[in-house]
């Protein structure tokens, strides 16, 4: 998926309009990211991470957004004494924006990122090969890997989804419902399932008028848009 150019870099094949292929708004981008919707304005406003595909009154993010969100919070969560230099901010972006460019290619399990004592990222993909991004080679790596794709805790004691498979049943594919969770091997979005059922649809009627879902799809469904808006509401301890 990363193609080397030059000793220094790498292209990461992105398309202009690679990151149309996933926009959420702000309470969807929390919740599948992990992170309060609260550090997310946060982070838009002082720079920090800022939504690729709108920064104007309905902010929204990319399905690469997500990756990095989680990939920031990771780094100050670890590693909280480690400066990473600002200028990596963007390769990271432009790294983890390559996979969101694949669409309904994507076929990646896991996206594991370590940082070594240099502060310098490094990006490993389903081979177990890990690309530097700036350039040089890995100088010692400090603990180990997180898979971004993966079920994320965040610093917060969120549990997101995921990223591909946040159910058995359900994927997520950039290029495919823009990004939206969805059942498998349909175009029915888990959102949908779900206000169905909050308006008062049994599970039968929810499969009679969509032949295509089995009661498994219907409970997997709930279930998750339940931990998606968990975020929005958490539970005080």
């Amino acid at each position: 998926m990363l193609r080397p150019v030059t000793a220094q870099g790498y292209d990461c094949g992105c398309m202009k309009t690679g990151h149309l292929a996933a926009a959420y708004p702000a309470d969807r981008a929390a919740g599948l990211a992990g992170i309060p919707p609260s550090t997310l304005h946060y982070w838009s406003r002082s720079g920090i991470w800022t939504p690729s595909v709108s920064q104007t009154r309905v902010k929204l993010w990319s399905y690469a957004d997500l990756l990095g969100l989680r990939l920031i919070d990771w780094l100050r969560r670890e590693k909280p004494d480690l400066e990473i230099p600002r200028t990596s901010m963007h390769k990271i972006r432009r790294a983890l924006t390559s996979l969101e460019s694949f669409g309904e290619r994507l076929e990646a399990r896991s996206l594991r990122v370590s940082v070594d004592r240099r502060g310098g990222i490094l990006l490993g993909l389903d081979d177990g090969v890990f690309v530097p991004l700036g350039g040089g080679f890995a100088q010692g790596l400090i603990g180990t890997a997180v898979d971004l794709l993966d079920v994320f805790d965040s610093s917060s004691g969120i549990r997101a989804p995921n990223l591909i498979a946040p159910r058995p049943t359900l994927r997520i594919v950039p290029g495919k419902l823009s990004g939206e969770p969805h059942v498998l091997d349909t175009r029915i979005p888990t959102n949908i399932v779900a206000a169905m059922a909050e308006r008062g649809f049994g599970t039968p009627e929810i499969v009679r008028l969509y032949p295509a879902l089995s009661s498994r799809n219907v409970a997997e469904a709930i279930d998750l848009e339940s931990q998606l808006r968990a975020v929005l509401h958490p539970v005080a301890a």
